[in-house]
């Protein structure tokens, strides 16, 4: 469990965290799931790569090898975060929507007419549209597996009718990051292996509150964002390197076939790739017993760097600690009868990522309000559809919603700051009583 000293020294490594207005309100961010803060160690590894020289790969000088040597930790950092095999499993890209919409169209070539593609009505639509266009373009006809009655989940029996001997792929989410819903992958798998099947899993929102399991999961792509869990922006894909070898990139002739680079366009952030490494070491120096080292020796030294060990402590710590903030928040949500939470009203098998609407009369207002009341106290609580578009239009009939996300460093207090305000809010905004 993260205690209160230890959440108390995790803050301390996040600059923005004490960053106030200029009327002196200190931020606080219900907008995780969007992204992270970043922390210290972070910041001075891509800073310290930039000073000591910068260059691509490939070169005998000095900041060439160094370069080199940064992207090939990074590879196996990733590999570790992401549960894969091997390093040369990891391909790096701008952001994991990229990556998406790139090797969905690599796969494509490989389909025929009469084949389908399933995809999921609870995903981010970076990994439906990226398959969805593929598929057009293919001829290919695409299937979407719906979402079950209570609306909190997919409906796993339609899934298994849905995927036949003709389908090609299977893409889901591990976890929702509109609701939070922490999926059945182990289902989903088994269904999708005994046709044959690809497996793709948008781990983006998952990797931050859950150990993503490459090869447990029995996956074929995995796709994740480093700037989600505290790192820059920078995403990354675990592919079956067999896969990877079989397939033919769309890529520039002259650049190497090599797997993984030659799935990698142009030159990567290598900046990024230094601070990923910094963000692994912290996300593995949250597991030790004796504390949260110094920023300042966290992100450089390879005492920390991220091991399957490491990795299941600090997912240990994070998921207990965030399984009591889920518990809060739905005591919060339960006491207020004018705001709609959708998604399930449990604490197990979810992320701390809420969605909601302020009802008035069984009518949803708008939620827009709230979010710009709440900016003028420098607190960010998104409003819209977060890309999940298929599910936020099956949750509201305005396809929009507020959604509340909280992460490692997040505080009660701060919980308790936002239901004070938006109590508050309503009043004012709305002309809502709390009870």
């Amino acid at each position: 469990m993260i205690t209160q000293q230890l959440l108390m020294d995790i803050r301390k490594q996040f600059p923005a965290l004490m960053q106030a207005d200029d009327v002196g309100n200190v931020p606080i961010y219900f907008d995780g799931p969007g992204g992270s803060q970043v922390p210290h160690c972070v910041m001075q590894a891509m800073v310290a790569y930039l000073c000591l020289g910068n260059s691509n790969m490939g070169g005998y000088n000095q900041a060439s090898v160094r370069t080199m040597a940064v992207n090939d930790l990074a590879r196996q950092q990733a590999r570790v975060w992401l549960g894969g095999g091997t390093k040369a499993q990891i391909v790096f890209g701008q952001n994991a929507t990229s990556l998406m919409f790139m090797i969905s169209r690599v796969i494509a070539r490989t389909w025929q007419a009469g084949d389908n593609i399933v995809l999921s009505s609870l995903d981010h639509y970076s990994h439906v549209s990226s398959w969805q266009q593929a598929a057009d373009d293919a001829g290919v006809e695409v299937r979407m597996i719906p979402l079950n009655d209570t609306l909190n989940d997919l409906d796993y029996q339609a899934a298994e009718e849905l995927i036949d001997g003709r389908t090609r792929l299977v893409a889901i989410t591990a976890a929702s990051n509109l609701i939070g819903t922490m999926t059945d992958i182990a289902r989903i798998s088994q269904m999708t292996k005994a046709v044959g099947a690809l497996l793709s899993i948008d781990a983006v929102h998952a990797a931050v509150h859950i150990a993503s399991e490459f090869e447990a999961w029995g996956a074929d792509l995995l796709f994740a964002s480093a700037y989600k869990i505290g790192g820059p922006h920078l995403g990354m894909m675990c592919a079956k390197h067999a896969l990877l070898t079989q397939l033919r990139p769309y890529k520039v002739e002259p650049a190497t076939n090599v797997v993984p680079m030659s799935y990698e366009q142009g030159t990567q952030s290598f900046e990024s790739q230094a601070g990923f490494v910094a963000m692994m070491r912290y996300w593995s120096a949250l597991g030790l017993d004796d504390g949260l080292p110094s920023f300042d020796e966290v992100g450089t030294q390879s005492q920390y760097d991220l091991t399957a060990t490491s990795r299941q402590k600090t997912y240990h710590k994070v998921m207990a600690y965030e399984q009591t903030q889920s518990q809060y928040l739905l005591e919060k949500f339960k006491q207020r009868p004018f705001l709609q939470l959708y998604g399930k009203q449990s604490a197990s098998n979810r992320t701390p990522t809420f969605a909601f609407n302020v009802i008035k009369a069984g009518v949803i207002q708008d939620g827009a309000k709230l979010s710009r009341w709440l900016a003028g106290y420098n607190i960010a609580l998104g409003f819209g559809n977060f890309y999940a578009k298929n599910l936020s239009e099956r949750l509201a009939d305005t396809g929009t919603v507020l959604r509340l996300g909280c992460l490692h460093y997040t505080t009660f207090a701060e919980i308790d700051r936002l239901f004070e305000l938006i109590d508050q809010a309503v009043c004012e905004l709305y002309q809502i009583t709390p009870p």
